[in-house]
């Protein structure tokens, strides 16, 4: 398996996120999947210490905002992304986290 480079992150990626979707313990998930444990922590460390780095701020918005938002098309519960690049994300409840984490892999790669 490839060490660097974008497919080599999307793909360890892809594993971590579901690896921790699954519900099995990482030694389980590397057996059934012929990934080495070793190589399985060390991405996982690596993407954990390059999220880190990728700090995003986020504001809240003021309470009467919140309230003239709230309505069948706009709930509450959802969430806004929005980048510095000018690019938004709106996740609603419900949402698949591999799903998410995808797109989400898909945008940093072009930032």
């Amino acid at each position: 398996m490839e060490h660097n480079g974008e497919a080599a992150t999307a793909r360890w990626r892809e594993l971590i996120s579901a690896q921790q979707a699954s519900g099995q313990s990482i030694a389980a998930y590397c057996r059934a999947h012929d990934v080495r444990a070793w190589q399985f922590y060390e991405w996982k460390k690596r993407l954990r210490q390059s999220e880190a780095s990728s700090f995003v701020a986020v504001t809240v918005k003021a309470e009467e905002e919140r309230v003239m938002l709230s309505s069948p098309t706009h709930p509450l519960s959802a969430i806004e992304l929005r980048h510095s690049r000018g690019w938004s994300l709106r996740i609603e409840p419900g949402f698949d986290a591999v799903h998410l984490r995808r797109v989400l892999s898909v945008l940093e790669s072009g930032s």
